[in-house]
């Protein structure tokens, strides 16, 4: 359905929402769709074990979800409560190790002078 590792318009993500059934397997820009998240968020939701990818994909491989536990995430409140509590806590933390890169880099800029 939508090419994967692209950006999807708004087009792709409506006609997406509007199928009559949905594809067997979903890849990450298709289960963010459905899920309402960002495409970049479902790898922190993938390393949380909160999204299970189908079989065992290496790393670097693209990823593809089963789209009748993508669909059941979808309408469970409690899943996407945490899911997004988990994205929360990700990026929180992402953000503490930029700004404490950025403070020890100024005082280090300061020591040099």
């Amino acid at each position: 359905m939508l090419a994967s590792r692209s950006a999807a318009t708004a087009h792709e993500k409506f006609s997406l929402l509007n199928c009559r059934r949905l594809p067997g397997r979903m890849n990450t820009t298709e289960a963010s769709v459905v899920l309402g998240f960002q495409e970049h968020d479902i790898a922190p939701l993938i390393r949380a074990k909160l999204l299970v990818p189908l079989g065992r994909p290496a790393v670097n491989s693209p990823k593809y979800f089963a789209a009748v536990d993508v669909v059941e995430r979808a309408a469970n409140a409690k899943w996407l409560a945490s899911a997004t509590k988990a994205l929360a806590k990700h990026w929180f933390r992402k953000n503490q190790q930029k700004s404490a890169y950025a403070r020890s880099a100024a005082q280090l800029a300061l020591s040099d002078r």
